[in-house]
């Protein structure tokens, strides 16, 4: 049952003044649930018990919190048709959507615990002394990881399971021996106490510490601030974007103790298609890309809103396709009513400029559907003009025909960093593709050949990260096992005894 409170710990609260409802962005009505903004006082707490449970879950055993991921798992499947309804009328998404994300969600904690099972994740290093060593003794040093302490994690617009309140920063950071605050999401937030709910009930079952895990109801932006600013919070993690991330960034770094923030931002993710890939598979191409545009509403970090080709007809041909192909798509709601009308007024901002034609259709469309377009403009104008560098967070893509392929590869030059970039050719192609793949990989974090950029799979290779403003922070990724580097600190230990060090620094250990 949904109450509206706040989880502070494992007692739910809800002491404030500030109430607010979620909406049924399909039906453009408030949902029933009144929600209550945590008070700084709870916020506070939340804290505080975070800190406490931190001196005791740092060194709670690995194997234990492995248990602890394991039965958030269990737990939010024991959810069952509740969580789905809850996520539905939240987003406007579909049920299969619903799913498939709540699949990944329990996936990605299953992953964590497995990882808990082995050391690798510790960066282990050893070198043992040479004290014969000329001119100077070789001290014993060994090098692993420590927790960064409580953790500050941002509940997500777009994905309400896979990226929030047990989502990737949760469990990794849970993983690490990090204990968690989640600023909850105000578009989803009974999904969020769900949720939450399961991740109390999983910490009473398996002994952790209470303070391991609170989750905080709020309707706006000062809950989160509140959180950045506190001491006892070591590190941010955030989904969203890039004003919302840049303003967490610049927040923590005026602390007297700067903490690192883990934002996954702002991309618009390139795709070059080429000449002999336009010949062969354009038609093809168009339809595939339409379908990645408008999957999910466009409201993914990953979707394609970039297409870079060299002028021919087959370029033009693939564009009218494209244009074609992508109204014949049913519309679908988008996320909130804000959403909604921060998409029109940010397409709107690129299709007015000087160059931009155009290409789809109008489609009517009414309360909070997307109207899908695609436009196109010439390599120099968009070279020469920024607004149309800016990500639209919807189901809009456009094509830039470029000059020749030292423009295309200006254009890439120029971009800010993004999180995906693709290359679509085929493989008479490949000898020529160097300089593509060269100045891509600068700009990216995730290359990709011959596929479509919206997707992304939870493994230890995925990447999901990239240079400014795609992520605050290129070297680690927000997706996979790896991304619990975020969450830890390296520590060597100089000739320090046996007895005093670790267990996996131990002589015999490794």
């Amino acid at each position: 049952m949904i109450t509206g409170k706040s989880f502070i710990g494992f007692t739910q609260k809800s002491s404030g003044n500030t109430a607010y409802r979620t909406i049924n962005p399909k039906l453009n009505v408030e949902n029933e649930w009144s929600f209550t903004e945590a008070t700084s006082e709870e916020i506070d707490e939340a804290v505080q018990m975070a800190w406490s449970a931190f001196k005791v879950y740092r060194n709670t055993p690995e194997k234990e919190r492995a248990m602890f991921l394991s039965s958030i798992a269990d737990e939010i499947e024991a959810l069952g048709d509740e969580l789905v309804s809850v996520y539905c009328s939240e987003s406007g998404l579909p049920e299969g959507r619903a799913i498939g994300e709540r699949n990944r969600t329990i996936f990605q904690l299953r992953s964590f615990a497995e990882m808990l099972h082995s050391d690798d994740w510790k960066q282990i290093s050893i070198d043992t002394a040479i004290p014969d060593r000329s001119p100077a003794p070789k001290p014993d040093l060994r090098r692993s990881v420590l927790p960064l302490g409580p953790i500050a994690v941002f509940g997500s617009s777009n994905f309400p399971l896979a990226y929030s309140t047990a989502g990737g920063d949760t469990a990794s950071a849970l993983a690490a021996g990090c204990p968690v605050v989640v600023k909850s999401h105000p578009m989803h937030a009974g999904t969020g106490e769900l949720i939450a709910g399961a991740i109390v009930r999983a910490a009473q079952k398996t002994g952790m510490p209470e303070g391991v895990f609170s989750n905080l109801n709020s309707k706006g932006i000062e809950v989160g601030q509140r959180l950045v600013k506190h001491p006892k919070i070591k590190a941010v993690g955030f989904t969203g974007s890039i004003r919302g991330g840049r303003a967490l960034l610049d927040l923590a770094a005026q602390r007297s103790e700067p903490i690192p923030v883990f934002a996954e931002m702002g991309s618009i993710n390139p795709v070059v298609i080429t000449q002999k890939a336009l010949e062969k598979n354009g038609s093809k191409w168009a339809e595939t890309y339409a379908g990645s545009i408008t999957l999910g509403t466009g409201q993914f970090c990953t979707n394609p809103g970039l297409i870079l080709g060299v002028k021919s007809s087959e370029l033009t041909a693939f564009t009218k396709t494209l244009a074609e192909k992508i109204v014949t798509i049913d519309p679908m709601v988008m996320l909130h009513p804000n959403i909604k009308s921060a998409y029109g007024k940010l397409k709107s901002e690129v299709t007015d400029q000087n160059g931009v034609q155009v290409l789809s259709e109008p489609i009517a469309v009414e309360n909070n559907y997307a109207d899908q377009a695609v436009a196109t403009v010439d390599g120099a104008t968009f070279l020469n003009n920024p607004k149309l560098h800016t990500e639209v967070f919807g189901p809009f893509s456009i094509v830039v025909q470029c000059d020749n392929e030292a423009q295309l590869l200006e254009i890439i030059e120029n971009l800010e960093g993004q999180l995906t970039g693709t290359i679509i050719a085929e493989d008479e192609d490949l000898p020529s593709l160097s300089s593509i793949v060269d100045e891509m990989r600068q700009r990216v974090g995730r290359l990709i050949f011959n596929g479509v950029p919206t997707g992304v799979e939870v493994c230890p290779s995925m990447n999901h990260g990239g240079p400014y403003p795609s992520s605050t922070d290129p070297r680690f990724t927000a997706v996979g096992t790896h991304s619990v580097r975020r969450w830890v600190r390296l520590i060597s230990y100089q000739n320090m005894p046996e007895s005093l060090l670790p267990n996996e620094l131990k002589n015999g250990q490794n």
